[in-house]
C-alpha cells in the first residue's frame, strides 16, 4: 500500500494506517523530543499525546508540507507547552552536576548503578559528546534551541522550520545565528577536550571512572573532533559535533541509561538554581 493510500485510510479513521505512517519517523520524533525535554518519561508521555493529537486532526492535513513536518509541528507546540514554565539550564550545569555527584554519595551511587547494571549503561566518549550537546542546547532560549536542533541535527530546511515554529524565514535565520554563536561560546569556554581554556573535565573524569583500564588518550583519539582539533576553528568544531550527534539516537545508544541518570541530576541542579 502506498503512503497516499495509507493517508486516505488514516483520514477515513483507520488508526492502523496512521500508525504505519507515523512509525516511519517515530524514532526520530522521540529523539527530537528527548533533546528538548531531556527526560525519557516526559518523552513517552508527550510522544503518546502527539500521536493522539495527530490522528484526531489528520483530517485537516492538506499535504502543504510533508506528514513528518506536520507531525513535528504538533510535537514542537506540545513540547513548548510542556516546557513553558521551566527555566533554561544555567551555563555551569556540568560543574554543578559533577559537584553534586561527588558531594552526595546517593547521587554517585545512582550513577554507578546505571553504569554497572542498566542495559544501556556503557560509557563512550562519543555518546557523551552527544549528551553534552543536548545539555548545552538546553542553556539556550527555547526558540533558539528548537530552531537549532531542527536544522543542525534533523536537517529540516529553514522554510520548513519557519512553518513548524509559525514564524518567518528571517526570524529562523536569526535564531540559528544566535543559537550557534552561543553554543560555540559555551563549548569553547568549558570543553576541555577541544580547548586549553576548557574547565570541564567531565568526559575524562567519567572515562577514568567507568573505563579505568582503557588508555584515555587512545579513547579520545578515536574521535575525529578530538584527534584533529588543532586543525579546526571553533565554527568547524561545532559543525563536527553536530555531525557526530546526527548519527546517535540518545534513546537507543549504549549509554542511554547512564546519560538518563546524569540528566536527572542536571534537572535537579537547574531546578535549584536561581532564575536566568
Amino acid at each position: 500500500m502506498t503512503d497516499f493510500e495509507l493517508l486516505k485510510r488514516a483520514q477515513a479513521g483507520e488508526i492502523r494506517a496512521f500508525h504505519t505512517l507515523f512509525s516511519e519517523f517515530q524514532p526520530q520524533l522521540k529523539s527530537y523530543l528527548y533533546r528538548l525535554l531531556a527526560n525519557r518519561n516526559d518523552v513517552e508521555d508527550v510522544a503518546h499525546d502527539v500521536f493522539i493529537l495527530a490522528f484526531e486532526n489528520i483530517g485537516s492535513f492538506r499535504a502543504e508540507a510533508s506528514l513528518k513536518t506536520w507531525v513535528f509541528t504538533i510535537a514542537t507546540n506540545h513540547a513548548r507547552r510542556h516546557l513553558k514554565q521551566r527555566k533554561r539550564w544555567v551555563t555551569d550545569t556540568f560543574e554543578r552536576t559533577r559537584d553534586t555527584a561527588y558531594e552526595e554519595p546517593d547521587v554517585m551511587q545512582a550513577i554507578m548503578h546505571a553504569n554497572q547494571h542498566a542495559p544501556q549503561g556503557v560509557y563512550e566518549i562519543r555518546e557523551h559528546i552527544d549528551y553534552c550537546f543536548t545539555c548545552v542546547s538546553k542553556m539556550l532560549p527555547l526558540e533558539q534551541q528548537i530552531a537549532l536542533i531542527l536544522k543542525d541535527i534533523y536537517d529540516f530546511k529553514v522554510k520548513e522550520i519557519a512553518g513548524i515554529m509559525d514564524t518567518t524565514y528571517g526570524v529562523v535565520k536569526h535564531l540559528l545565528h544566535s543559537a550557534r554563536k552561543t553554543m560555540i561560546a559555551i563549548f569553547d569556554d568549558t570543553c576541555a577536550l577541544v580547548s586549553k581554556r576548557g574547565v570541564c573535565n567531565q568526559c575524562s573524569e567519567l572515562n577514568g571512572k567507568f573505563n579505568p583500564k582503557q588508555d584515555r588518550q587512545a579513547k579520545l583519539m578515536k574521535i575525529k573532533m578530538v584527534k584533529d582539533r588543532s586543525s579546526y576553528n571553533v565554527k568547524e568544531l561545532y559543525a563536527l559535533r553536530a555531525e557526530l550527534v546526527k548519527g546517535i539516537d540518545p534513546l537507543q545508544a549504549e549509554g542511554a541509561d547512564l546519560h538518563e541518570a546524569l540528566m536527572n541530576i542536571n534537572h535537579r541542579v537547574n531546578s535549584d538554581s536561581p532564575s536566568n
